[in-house]
């Protein structure tokens, strides 16, 4: 059971810090341009689907170190619904700060800092976002069997 809880509360850290270091990594690379629709501080299209892709990796990587550190058991599951409720409940801010920064102009380049700060998702992607994560996690915990 410890083992379980522990596995768990690891993936999701480690989902966590991937996360963050591949958006940044994501934004250097790409830039505002790619990174944000014309004049304002929508992600993009491009942008939304590479994210896509990357939580999904993500959350394999995650789902698979949950499976190595509990050793079978129910713990990948647990990562799931975590992952599902956790990710729901932080879809409701993201649908405020759409609302809060949708008329804030952007011009030229913008800092990472500023970016995270101001940048918004059209109002549907929050909520997909916990469902691609969970089943990113779902076969990377399938990967341990294999």
């Amino acid at each position: 059971m410890g083992r379980s809880v522990v596995a768990v509360i690891v993936a999701y850290i480690s989902m966590f810090i991937l996360n963050f270091l591949a958006f940044v990594g994501l934004y250097a690379v790409v830039g505002p341009a790619n990174a944000f629709k014309p004049a304002s501080y929508l992600a993009s299209n491009r942008w939304t689907a590479m994210s896509f892709v990357l939580i999904f990796i993500i959350a394999i990587i995650a789902g698979l170190i949950c499976a190595v550190i509990a050793r079978g058991g129910r713990a990948p599951m647990a990562l799931v619904v975590v992952i599902l409720v956790v990710g729901l409940v932080l879809a409701i801010p993201s649908v405020m700060k759409h609302r809060a920064n949708e008329h804030i102009v952007r011009v030229g380049a913008v800092p990472s800092m500023e970016a995270a700060q101001k940048a918004y998702w059209p109002f549907w992607v929050p909520f997909v976002f916990p469902f691609i994560s969970a089943a990113g996690a779902l076969a990377g915990s399938k990967l341990k069997r294999s």
